[in-house]
Order: C-alpha cells, then structure tokens, then sequence
C-alpha cells in the first residue's frame, strides 16, 4: 500500500481504478522556417485560434442547459482570453522576427504569460496561470489536429474509474459529463485553482496539486482517494479498505443531510441571525451563489476584466458586467473596486516600465486606483450607473490612511455631479465600504467605521501582512496561522469597532469559509459571513447547531491562550 498526499478538494471519498490520461503536449518542438514561409505560418496560427474558440462554442451549444453555472463561467472565461488579439500579436511578431514554427512562437508567449500570473501575490489571481496554460494548449492541439480532450477518442468510457491527468480544463469537465467518473487526481492546481471549483461543481473527490507524485500511480491501481484530507492511497490492504469505505457511507449520509438546509434559516440555537453570502468572480458564477440561497454577494471581484490585455475596459463594458451581476440577484451585490498592483497590471504584466521590488507592499488597490485616475474613474462610473440595476454597494480595497478616503469621497462626489449633470440615472445613496486587511487599518478600524457604511475584514492579506509570510511561498507558509493570537485580537477589534459605530461588518477572506473557525468568529462577535458559495451549507450547519451566548462565555479563555498548541486544544474544545 501506498499514501501518496496533495491538496484534497471536492467532496467526499471515492474508491475506484485508476486510469492514466496521457496528453500530447508535453514537449514542443521547434523548427525554422523560410522566410517566405512567414505569412502562411501566422495564418496557420490565426486559423488554430479560430477553431479554438469555435470548438469551445460548439461544445456550451451541445450540452447546453446541463453544464453547471461555474462550468460554464470558466467557458466564458476561456472564450475571453482566446479573443485576446495578443495572443495573435505576441506569437506573430516571435515568427516574423525569429523565423519560427506557429507551435513554438504561441508556446513561448504563453510560457511567459503563465510566470506573470503566477509571480501574483493573490492565489486566486496566480492560479489564473493554469487558465493561460490551457487556453494556449486548445490552440496547440486545435494546430496539430489532436484537439486536446479527455482522452482523445477512447475505446470505452471512465465510469467507475478515478482519472489522473496534468490538469483539466473546463472543456474536460463537460466531456466527463458523459461518463461517471468518481474522482481525479491532477498535477497541477491548487486550492483556489479552477479545477477545485469545477471539483466541487461536480460534488466529486479530487486531488490536485501532487507535482511528481503522479508518477507513482498506474492504469489499473486499486485507489482511494480523500477530497477532505488530500490523501491518496493506492492498492490498500483490507483493513484500510474497509476503514474508508465506513468513512465514505458516513460522509454521503452528511451531505444529504446538507442539502436539507438550502432552504432553512442561518439562525444559532440562541435566536442569533447569522447572514451567509458569497464570494464570486464572474456574472455566471451568481447564478450558483442564487441556487446556495446566499443572502448576497459580499464580494464580487472586478480585476479579472482587467487582466491580461492592453487596454483597459472602458466605462460601456464594465457597465454592461455589472449591470449583468445585479440583475442575476434579488439580493444585495457588493462590488470590490480594483485591487490590481504592481504585479497585477493591466496589460498582464508585459510592461516592464516598473518593476517593484516588493509588489505586497506597492503601488496596488486603492492607491493604484487614486494614483491613476483615467484607470479608477471610468469604474466608479460604470459602477454608479450600474447601481440602478438592483441592490449595489461598493467595496474599496486595502485601505490603510484616512486621506485615502478623503481623496476617494471627493472623487465619488465629483462623479456623481458629472452623472447628474449628464442625466445618467444612478443611486445617490450607493453604501461605501472598505476592506480591512492592513495591520494599519484593524488597529485603527474605529477611524474608518465612522467614514464608512460597512467593513469587511480580508483575512488572506490581513494575515500575511501581520505574520509578514508569502502565504503562495511553499517553504514559509506554514507560518500562515488564522487563530494566532494576533490575528484574532485584529479581527476582534474590527468587529467590535463596526458595533461601537453602528456599522455592519462582514469577512470575506478564507477563514469565513473554512468550517473550522466558524465558532470562533461567531465568539467574536461576526454576523455576517462572504465565501465560496460552495461552502454554505456547511456553514450554515455548525451555525445552526452553535449557542452563541455560549461561545462567547468561552471566548476569553481562547483569547488568554498564547500558546500554538493551547490555541488548537481550544479550537477543538470550541468545536465539539
């Protein structure tokens, strides 16, 4: 028997055969070509990126209505990217100036695209590289006529068997909605990647992340793999077998059990009214956020239409997106101004004017947003002409100085008289809030709770910048520690300074999602929660099932812990 450990996403244990995906692209050969050869080589590049997008289109009209809504975002997200012209640009001018195959130009430009992405700090912005990854290599396949999907055309189907694979991409995943698969492993992804979303969008066990590990595994093994714990045991003894295949029927009974609270309150034992709503990306991914019964958006992230082009959206564009989010909600949508930075640029990164030595801590967010204003006006525009649409607010990023909001309120100010005076119809009373996830701003969080309608505290940033760890970086991110004391008397700070002043506070970072600090943050005072939608219900069951008068009767013996230990020995005790 063999345990073999990566990143568990998705839900649930699966116990099956493996089934080894070989892909084709491992290796791109490069030749040269004549230069009178050139032009033919650029149209033979420009036709492969035309059937990429074509085979995209035909594979959403073809399944239609049965893909699921975050499927079907990653689709979108897909399509946008090959309708960047630099893919094109970027390769051709490779071929013309090195006189170079099509394959090996569109292979070298996407290589150096992926390393911008994943030099980003945001993990959820970084794994956007296995995106650029996977659009590139639809092109190459569409070229070499061996488009690249689940297998080719293989004799038989994958029911039953668990699939190990490089990545998949969203293609993949509706190609596999024509066998029963029960699980895959990946060598690539992570946590935040794509393919845990599509995992869990097809409420399956995966594994991603296991790098060389892969290697181990062979056509034909017996494998158990754990979505929880990211473990994979191949070729278990009986007793193990036995062991898991107890843990599996329990988990299904747990996740049935789930799904009877889509519809139920978020209320604690006590009466304690608890908000859940959800963290969201794209307009397609609100549809699923609607069907987890969210009370909201507490975060809908903006930058992903500025990633990875030349120039900027203009107002029309960013209009048209965010009249799209609201009108797919009844409920409240909360609108994260542009949190892009030194190393998330609006060109992708391709310029190199200005190389910051420590991105973390430059020109991002909202100084990057008041420091350019031909970048920040044209959003607060589209998103106060947008507000008419349902029920907005925005968000600003990453605020840690007053004369930041100063600076923020008079620009609003000066916007809403040129939409007034331009008879654009828009929401006067659009609610301002800021993110708190700078040490600066939760130590001084009672400043900023009377300059603002709502707080909303950033726990990814919050606590790297405050154990000062790169929470992306393998060998020091195990320092990153959500219950360090640190960070519980920050967070407990923002909370009780939102309360003091009247003013709402949420969190929208990991730690709202993940089930195990649930209670804590209820001890601390936290009423309204913003998460993958995907969590939810899991949530909302340990906060149905909490008293909260209780949890904060415990909450300063946690508080009194200084110890790592002592601290996880609370937690559990919290827990049960």
């Amino acid at each position: 028997m063999l345990a073999l450990h990566g990143t568990g996403v998705g839900a649930g244990i699966a116990v099956g055969r493996a089934r080894i995906i070989n892909r084709n692209s491992d290796k791109i050969s490069q030749y040269t070509i004549a230069q009178e050869h050139v032009n033919k080589e650029i149209e033979r590049l420009e036709r492969g990126i035309e059937t990429a997008q074509h085979s995209l289109l035909e594979l959403g009209k073809q399944f239609g209505k049965e893909i699921p809504d975050e499927v079907r975002a990653l689709l979108e997200a897909h399509s946008l990217m090959l309708k960047d012209p630099l893919i094109l640009q970027e390769s051709s001018r490779l071929i013309s100036e090195q006189w170079v195959n099509a394959e090996f130009a569109l292979n070298q430009y996407g290589m150096r695209l992926e390393r911008v992405f994943e030099q980003i700090q945001d993990p959820y912005l970084s794994s956007k590289s296995i995106d650029v990854a996977q659009v590139i290599q639809r092109v190459l396949g569409a070229m070499t006529d061996s488009q690249e999907a689940i297998g080719g055309q293989p004799e038989g189907t994958y029911d039953g068997e668990i699939i190990i694979v490089n990545d998949l991409t969203p293609a993949d995943t509706i190609e596999l909605r024509k066998h029963q698969i029960i699980g895959f492993v990946t060598k690539l992804g992570g946590p935040t990647s794509h393919t845990a979303i599509l995992a869990r969008s097809m409420k399956i066990p995966a594994i991603v992340g296991m790098h060389g590990s892969v290697g181990y595994l062979r056509t034909g093994d017996l494998l158990i793999i754990d979505g929880k714990r990211g473990v994979i045991l191949a070729n278990p003894d009986d007793q193990a077998l036995a062991a898991y295949q107890r843990r599996r029927e329990k988990i299904i009974r747990r996740t049935q059990a789930l799904e009877t609270l889509r519809d139920a309150e978020s209320v604690s034992l006590d009466g304690q009214r608890i908000m859940l709503m959800s963290n969201v990306e794209l307009p397609d991914e609100v549809s699923y956020s609607v069907k987890q019964n969210a009370e909201g958006v507490g975060l809908y992230r903006t930058e992903f239409m500025f990633m990875n082009r030349e120039q900027m959206p203009d107002e029309e564009e960013q209009l048209e997106v965010y009249k799209q989010v609201l009108e797919k909600s009844d409920c409240p949508v909360t609108i994260r101004t542009l949190d892009l930075g030194a190393d998330k640029q609006v060109d992708g990164g391709r310029s190199a004017d200005h190389q910051s030595t420590n991105p973390a801590l430059g020109l991002r967010a909202i100084r990057l947003c008041l420091h350019d204003l031909g970048l920040f006006k044209p959003q607060l525009r589209a998103i106060y002409r947008a507000s008419v649409f349902g029920k907005a607010r925005m968000m600003v990023p990453m605020i840690s100085n007053v004369e930041e909001l100063n600076q923020l309120f008079k620009l609003i100010d000066e916007v809403k008289q040129e939409l007034a005076e331009q008879k654009c119809p828009f929401d006067s009373t659009l609610q301002v809030g800021g993110m708190i996830e700078v040490p600066a701003a939760a130590i001084a969080a009672d400043i900023f709770a009377r300059k603002l309608d709502f707080l909303s505290i950033g726990t990814n940033d919050l606590i790297q910048y405050t154990l000062a760890i790169d929470r992306i970086d393998d060998e020091v991110n195990y320092l990153y520690d959500p219950i360090h004391p640190s960070i519980l008397r920050l967070v407990k700070n923002v909370i009780d300074a939102g309360f003091d002043a009247g003013v709402p506070v949420s969190m929208c970072g990991e730690m709202a999602g993940d089930p195990a600090y649930t209670r804590i943050l209820l001890a601390l005072g936290l009423r309204e929660f913003s998460m993958d939608p995907a969590r939810l219900l899991e949530v909302k069951q340990i906060i149905r099932m909490s008293d909260v008068s209780q949890l904060k009767m415990a909450l300063p013996k946690f508080m009194n812990a200084t110890e790592p230990e002592e601290l996880r020995q609370q937690l559990v005790e919290l827990n049960q």
